[in-house]
């Protein structure tokens, strides 16, 4: 068996790729990751450069994948390594370009390694060497592909999400029970608050979404991202390919206003779960991010039967909403030995507090004691 690389996806067949994948995480599928580069949003000149690796059999069956990327920086990926690039530069050396395996702009865990694994972070760590990179990154991993890059060397790395689960709930109400008194005033206040107003919110699911749908939505997402973090990653071309590909995974969610559409979330739904992902507003409004990005997700898991939602990175405010901590992991091969050994140094205190942190958020979630 021999390595390859692909420079685009669409230089794998969809059925081969998808055969590998599972078909249950939409984020890992040939559809989303083809219209990401399909659509502008990634590429070489964006600092994302496609280098799927690949390994077929003797017969030329498609046997391994892993999703690839020669990464000319660290955004858009919500595991930080600035300090890593920051300290590894100043001492000499060059950082950039890295090898990443990641869903771009997407802080979602899904598998990397896809069908045989075994064979994969070998081969990873072989192209870290072969292009003489500093090192190679992959993130937001399940725990099988933990243990076969730590076989391989890898140091590991941990962090923390949000995540919130349905425990058979039929209504909203029913989820709400579950919490203490406060928190539930709390919720029912900032719900009766943000619509006050006359707000009004619909779920446009799938087809039903025109482009005219998504030329709103993406006025919001645009202007939001401006305002808070700067250029927004996606292009305009990448959700009307979403739309038209891979419908039943989409849905969306509208705020309005005496007849006038202003703010929008998007979600994706896969196997058991909803992926809370992008969303954006054009006027400011008290705890609309937490209806619309929060509690009208849960009151459509509830609707559909979903058992999680995963809302993104960070956000330690989804505690007090319902939402429960949850450890991620990810994997690092660091080429330089002397710089290895500082990041695994740092990696073992890292990892020691956000345990800390993960022990001390589960004492304070909001729900009832037993």
């Amino acid at each position: 068996m021999k390595a390859t690389f692909a420079t685009n996806i669409k230089d794998v067949k969809a059925a081969d790729w998808d055969a590998l994948s599972g078909g249950e995480n939409p984020f890992i599928s040939h559809t989303f990751l083809a219209a990401l580069e399909a659509s502008g949003s990634l590429g070489a000149d964006k600092g994302w450069q496609p280098r799927h690796l690949l390994i077929h059999d003797e017969n030329g069956q498609l046997t391994s994948a892993c999703p690839l990327y020669l990464k000319g920086h660290s955004m858009g990926e919500y595991v930080f390594d600035q300090g890593w690039a920051n300290a590894f530069n100043e001492a000499g050396g060059n950082y950039y370009p890295k090898l990443l395996s990641a869903i771009p702009f997407t802080p979602v865990s899904a598998p990397k390694l896809l069908g045989k694994k075994e064979p994969l972070a070998a081969a990873i760590k072989a192209e870290v060497e072969a292009k003489k990179l500093s090192s190679a990154h992959v993130l937001f991993i399940n725990s099988k592909e933990k243990r076969l890059f730590e076989a391989e060397g890898f140091l590991i790395r941990k962090d923390q999400q949000f995540h919130w689960n349905n425990r058979g709930f039929k209504t909203f109400g029913d989820f709400l029970e579950t919490l203490n008194s406060q928190k539930r005033k709390t919720i029912r206040r900032e719900r009766k608050l943000v619509r006050k107003d006359g707000l009004e919110i619909k779920w446009i699911v799938g087809k039903e979404i025109t482009e005219g749908d998504w030329d709103f939505f993406f006025r919001c997402y645009n202007e939001t991202c401006l305002k808070r973090w700067g250029q927004p990653y996606l292009t305009r071309e990448f959700f009307s390919l979403i739309g038209q590909s891979m419908p039943e995974n989409i849905r969306l969610c509208v705020a309005s206003q005496g007849g006038k559409n202003f703010a929008a979330a998007l979600h994706l739904v896969g196997g058991n779960r909803l992926y809370g992902r992008y969303w954006g507003t054009l006027a400011l409004k008290n705890f609309l991010h937490f209806e619309l990005c929060y509690y009208q997700a849960i009151e459509l898991a509830i609707a559909e039967g979903l058992e999680v939602i995963e809302a993104g990175a960070q956000g330690a405010h989804k505690l007090f909403r319902g939402y429960e901590p949850v450890t991620t992991t990810s994997a690092h091969w660091i080429s330089h030995p002397g710089f290895r050994e500082a990041v695994e140094n740092f990696l073992t205190q890292e990892r020691k507090m956000v345990k800390e942190e993960n022990l001390r958020l589960k004492e304070i979630v909001p729900f009832k004691k037993a």
